[in-house]
C-alpha cells in the first residue's frame, strides 16, 4: 500500500476492528472458532485473530 493509503486504513481499522473486532459486518472463517475472522476494511480484506487475553487483533492477510 502507498503510504497515505496504509495510513488511512490504519485509521479505519483502529476505529473499526480496534473498537469492536466481532463488529463491522465480520464473519467467521472457521465455523466453531469465534476468534478467526474476515471484514472488508478500506478498501481491504482481513483476514485476523483476535486475542481477547490480552486485547489483541493480528491481521493474518490483508488483500488490497
Amino acid at each position: 500500500m502507498q503510504p497515505a493509503v496504509r495510513a488511512a486504513f490504519e485509521q479505519t481499522m483502529t476505529k473499526t476492528l480496534g473498537a469492536d473486532p466481532y463488529g463491522h459486518g465480520s464473519t467467521l472463517v472457521k465455523p466453531g472458532d469465534r476468534d478467526y475472522r474476515e471484514a472488508t476494511v478500506g478498501g481491504a480484506l482481513v483476514v485476523y485473530y483476535i486475542s481477547a487475553a490480552v486485547l489483541v487483533v493480528t491481521a493474518v492477510r490483508i488483500v488490497h
